[in-house]
């Protein structure tokens, strides 16, 4: 399948933006909208809207420094990225804290400008993310760990909610938030980051079935779609395992590295008949859940040789 290049865009539905702002701008009347500017006080109140309704873009005003470097430990980041245009707005944003946010997903870290300007930064982010979306569409696969992106992923619950509807049968997804790879690029590079993921992704696929999907959502962020399932509670009890399996330690460049897990849930027909609609509550909750595993995953420390009891990949 070859890529091809998204339309001319549309200049004259509105386009939907969360805004975390005391002070939203009024954006309506802009040329390169039109925008309609949804407000909310705080990351959490914008990790709830998040489960409910679908945004073209996130618009993050955030008034400090140490809140900008804080951003990324926000649970609701990775489902904003997902299929959204995260904009940050800051005073003071220097490199060495924007750059972390640009790898997660982040489209633009500016400070806070005029509304033309600003008008103009989301509407680029919006066509930016457009065009990546359509890029992954078609190559199906996340580099980093040889599985199924998102958009392959809602491709195949799509044709498996197509299938339900002339037999039906339950089917769960479950989404996975995994907490200490920040920290490992941090400690051990980009590199060992990678193996970390890698290894996470293989620890996965080995726990489940055959017929079972796993997923990369990028960033932190993976999916396990459970195809069929004999009991209502089969998906909260494949979640769990899941998730206390990856809290056993891995070995990354002969050290020992834990990670935490965030663990959300959706279940066809329970919570809804739309992939889309499965993948956000799934998220929505992966994001509002506490995290299994160690509390000091992120300050792993280095003991040399490890001899992890998992050395996967």
């Amino acid at each position: 399948m070859s890529w091809q290049p998204p339309p001319c865009p549309d200049m004259t539905s509105p386009l939907q933006i969360l805004c975390v702002s005391a002070q939203p701008p009024d954006l309506w009347g802009s040329p390169y909208g039109p925008f309609v500017m949804q407000p909310c006080l705080g990351l959490d109140v914008a990790a709830i809207e998040l489960q409910r309704t679908a945004f073209d873009a996130v618009l993050i005003d955030l008034p400090t420094a140490s809140a900008l470097a804080a951003l990324i430990a926000w649970p609701g980041l990775s489902q904003a990225v997902v299929d959204a245009a995260v904009v940050v707005l800051n005073p003071e944003p220097d490199v060495q804290r924007v750059l972390p946010l640009l790898a997660f997903g982040v489209q633009d870290v500016l400070p806070p400008t005029d509304a033309g300007q600003l008008a103009r930064v989301l509407r680029l982010a919006i066509e930016r993310k457009r065009i990546e979306m359509a890029a992954r569409k078609a190559y199906a696969t996340d580099l980093a760990t040889g599985l199924p992106n998102h958009m392959q992923l809602l491709e195949h619950m799509n044709h498996l909610v197509a299938l339900r509807a002339r037999e039906p049968a339950p089917m769960a997804l479950i989404v996975l938030r995994i907490e200490g790879l920040v920290a490992t690029e941090a400690a051990l590079g980009v590199e060992a980051a990678n193996v970390l993921k890698r290894k996470v992704a293989v620890r996965l696929r080995s726990a489940l079935r055959a017929s079972d999907v796993v997923a990369s959502l990028g960033g932190d962020t993976f999916a396990v779609l459970l195809a069929w399932i004999d009991a209502p509670d089969d998906g909260e009890r494949v979640a769990g395992k899941l998730a206390q399996s990856l809290t056993q330690p891995f070995s990354v460049t002969g050290r020992e590295r834990h990670v935490g897990v965030r663990a959300g849930l959706a279940a066809f027909p329970e919570h809804g008949d739309r992939a889309e609609d499965l993948l956000r509550r799934a998220l929505g909750q992966a994001a509002s859940v506490a995290t299994v595993g160690r509390g000091d995953y992120a300050h792993a420390v280095d003991r040399g040789p490890s001899s992890a009891s998992n050395d996967e990949g």
